[in-house]
C-alpha cells in the first residue's frame, strides 16, 4: 500500500511544481492540483504532472447547476484524475450529474464544509448549527447520492465513517504535531486523523515550505 499522503501542490508555477513533486515522490501517494495550479496551467500542466506517475487529484470544487458540473467534469475525463471534487451544497440532481459525468477510474468526492469555516462563518451564509452538524448532513446527502466519499476535517471524519463505513475521506488541513496551522481553523495531526478513518490525507505547506520538502514528508510519513 502507498502512502496515503497527498501533497498540495498549491502554486501556480509549473516548474516548482514539477520540482516539489519530483523531490518528495517517494513519500507522498499522489500529488494534489487545485485551482490556483489549473488556472494557470490548465490541461497541459495537469498532463505534465501526470507524467511524474503519481495519481493526480484534481481539487476544483465544482459547484454549478448539474448540467453545466456533468459537462465540466467529462470535459476533463481525458486528464483521467485519480480524484476529482464538487461541492456537496450543490445538492443531490448535482452530486448524481457529476458521478455519472466521471470516468470509471475516477473517484468523485464531496467538499462538506470548508476547513477554514468555524460557527460565525456558517452563521453569516445563514447556515445554523455546528459545523460537526452540517458535515454529517452532507455526508449522508453524498452517500445517498453515490458519489465515491467526503472531503471533511479530520475532527469529523470520525462520525461520518460511524455514518458511512465505506466512504472514500479526504482529510485536508491535517498538520504535523509542532506545524503552523496557517489559515486553517479545523486541524488536526495525520496519525489522528488516519486512526478516525482517513482514506487520504491532504498536506501541503508543511512539506512544500519545509527546507527540505522530501525530508518533511519522510518525517510526516513515519509518523504513520
Amino acid at each position: 500500500m502507498s502512502t496515503p499522503i497527498y501533497v498540495a501542490l498549491d502554486t501556480p508555477d509549473l516548474d516548482r511544481a514539477k520540482q516539489l513533486a519530483q523531490r518528495v515522490r517517494g513519500h507522498v501517494g499522489g500529488i494534489k492540483l487545485g485551482l490556483e495550479f489549473f488556472m494557470a496551467n490548465g490541461r497541459h500542466g495537469v498532463r505534465e504532472m501526470a507524467e511524474i506517475g503519481l495519481p493526480i487529484f484534481l481539487d476544483l470544487k465544482f459547484h454549478d447547476i448539474p448540467n453545466t458540473v456533468a459537462k465540466a467534469i467529462q470535459a476533463l475525463g481525458p486528464l483521467e484524475p485519480a480524484i476529482l471534487t464538487v461541492h456537496a451544497a450543490g445538492g443531490r440532481a448535482m452530486l448524481e450529474d457529476a458521478k455519472a459525468a466521471a470516468s470509471a477510474g475516477t473517484k468523485v468526492v464531496a467538499v462538506t464544509m470548508l476547513t477554514s469555516l468555524d460557527d460565525s462563518d456558517l452563521t453569516s451564509i445563514g447556515i445554523n448549527g455546528d459545523p460537526h452538524e452540517q458535515v454529517l448532513r452532507l455526508t449522508e446527502l453524498a452517500k445517498s447520492a453515490g458519489v465515491d466519499g467526503i472531503v471533511c476535517s479530520g475532527e469529523e471524519v470520525a462520525a461520518a465513517k460511524t455514518l458511512w463505513h465505506d466512504g472514500f475521506f479526504v482529510v485536508p488541513g491535517v498538520r504535523p504535531a509542532n506545524g503552523v496551522i496557517g489559515d486553517q481553523k479545523r486541524v488536526v495531526t495525520p496519525r489522528k486523523a488516519l486512526n478516525s478513518g482517513a482514506s487520504i490525507l491532504v498536506i501541503g505547506r508543511p512539506i512544500t515550505q519545509a527546507e527540505d520538502p522530501d525530508q518533511a514528508a519522510r518525517a510526516i510519513e513515519a509518523t504513520l
